[in-house]
């Protein structure tokens, strides 16, 4: 099954593919896509929705995870991150491709056993998990994998087993009888 990460931003997207067959990873493609900060937002964002359209119609994904909004400090920051969730999840459903949601905390668990874990942490997971000579850079696309990890431990159950007749959509954790997998919509 191919399952495709994204760490969302409007600067910078991670996107992380992998295959995940008989609980085995293989690393497809992973990098980033930048936009330029003195282009106008919305020429951003759909170069955000190009990017990733061209990416989503090369591999064919049967999954994308993305991750959730977490807001900080700076609320005008995180509305735009929102926007580019909104394009990434408009992506996806356009070419009726099932998105799952986690929260930071839900990839950690996953990756590393512990939804504590510090960032470097991870990062030595992916690389084991993912069988890489190195920790994958940027950080945005080592974290992208990171989700891709996570849907594939946690969400095929899901996509699999609970939900085998559902297709598109968007599933969020916090709607999930589950503790760690996505929801139901």
């Amino acid at each position: 099954m191919i399952v495709m990460g994204i760490d969302p931003g409007f600067a910078t997207t991670g996107y992380g593919i992998v295959d995940y067959t008989g609980n085995r990873f293989r690393v497809l493609d992973y990098g980033v896509i930048k936009t330029e900060a003195d282009m106008p937002f919305p020429e951003r964002l759909l170069v955000l929705h190009t990017e990733l359209d061209g990416l989503l119609r090369k591999w064919v994904p049967e999954v994308v995870a993305v991750e959730e909004l977490f807001f900080g400090a700076n609320v005008t920051t995180g509305i735009k991150v929102g926007h580019a969730r909104g394009v990434i999840l408009l992506s996806a459903a356009r070419l009726g491709i099932p998105a799952y949601e986690y929260t930071p905390m839900q990839v950690k668990l996953a990756v590393a056993g512990y939804g504590g874990a510090k960032k470097p942490q991870v990062q030595q997971m992916v690389k084991v998990l993912l069988g890489l000579e190195a920790i994958p850079r940027p950080d945005d696309a080592a974290d992208a994998l990171a989700i891709a990890i996570c849907q594939a431990h946690t969400g095929l159950l899901r996509a699999r087993v609970i939900e085998p007749g559902r297709s598109g959509g968007i599933r969020s954790a916090k709607t999930s009888p589950l503790p760690v997998a996505a929801g139901g919509e």
